[in-house]
């Protein structure tokens, strides 16, 4: 029985480094490995949504950071690769959407949602000033 457990505990062991994501380089020059991790860290992986490329195991993930690599590795620049990508899955593969016309409320929406919400609360709190406290509300300041 213990020779199983063993057998099984150093088969999970040896068989983790198959699971890693990304766990060597993928280039050896410190500057395109660098650009590799900066555009994997920013692509948002479309089956996960709520996480980048860079640490999703999703097998769309595992295409999209070999597509990148392949890129780099063509020499294309950061802003081709971004094209590509969001041609082929929409603006909503970047965690950082550009700045243009169909995502110009991504952008904007969260100011306006802060200064709504700041005007707001100086309206409640301005008309909460003005009503009376519970002690004061017959005329003669509390006393009875």
């Amino acid at each position: 029985m213990m020779k199983r457990i063993a057998v099984v505990l150093s088969f999970c062991l040896l068989t983790m480094s198959a699971f890693a994501i990304d766990s060597e380089k993928a280039f050896d020059d410190p500057a395109l490995q660098a650009r590799y991790d900066k555009l994997v860290a920013e692509v948002r992986c479309v089956t996960c949504q709520n996480q980048n490329i860079k640490d999703s195991n999703a097998f769309i993930a595992s295409d999209l950071r070999r597509e990148i690599r392949r890129m780099i590795g063509e020499g294309k620049s950061n802003e081709e690769i971004k094209d590509f990508l969001v041609t082929r899955y929409g603006d909503f593969v970047l965690y950082r959407p550009r700045f243009e016309g169909k995502t110009l409320v991504l952008w904007i929406a969260p100011f306006l949602l802060v200064l709504f919400g700041g005007i707001a609360m100086v309206r409640v709190v301005r008309h909460r000033m003005t009503m009376p406290l519970d002690g004061e509300s017959n005329g003669n300041g509390g006393a009875q």
